[in-house]
């Protein structure tokens, strides 16, 4: 449960990544023509950096969401086990689209060197451990922000009742 809400959130990222990119960037990432070893390089990137990771949870959820149509109706059971395995590769298909864009995205950032070089930064030992332990890392940082932001906000409730008080309004 907790790891799909995981994937939901980091899904929901990152198409608000992609949606966040200015429109001009995505345009001359999909309308620049890549060298095949650029696209290679950022697909290596995208995938190994865990961008197009949330793209399995999202078939996996669609497909499982299908499967549990039967639930009200057993009897069809049977029958939509086949629809969705027709409908896997399609579903798949889609996905790889996806991953595409992704890659193209990355492309349109970064220069086909320095993809290669971030590619092998992840396959090297330090790039492993770097792998390994981001989520990590951003599970502490994720939980540290959210102390730090109940911080802040009660310092700048504080802070404003004070510079109001010395205004003579009281603040609650």
């Amino acid at each position: 449960m907790m790891i799909r809400s995981t994937l939901r959130c980091a899904a929901t990222c990152l198409a608000l990544m992609l949606v966040q990119l200015p429109a001009s960037a995505q345009t001359a990432g999909q309308g620049t023509n890549f060298s095949a070893q650029h696209l290679v390089y950022a697909r290596e990137v995208a995938a190994a950096s865990g961008l197009t990771k949330p793209l399995d949870a999202i078939v996996q959820d669609t497909l499982r969401s299908l499967e549990q149509m039967n639930v009200t109706r057993p009897e069809i059971r049977k029958d939509l086990d086949v629809v969705v395995e027709i409908i896997r590769p399609e579903i798949e298909k889609q996905k790889q689209q996806m991953v595409e864009l992704a890659a193209r995205t990355v492309a349109g950032r970064m220069t086909e060197d320095e993809l290669r070089q971030v590619a092998a930064f992840f396959k090297s030992p330090v790039g492993q451990k770097y792998l390994e332990t981001e989520p990590l890392i951003l599970g502490d940082f994720v939980r540290d922000m959210g102390t730090w932001t109940q911080n802040v906000a009660e310092y700048a409730m504080h802070r404003a009742r004070d510079e109001m008080g010395k205004r003579g309004h009281a603040l609650q």
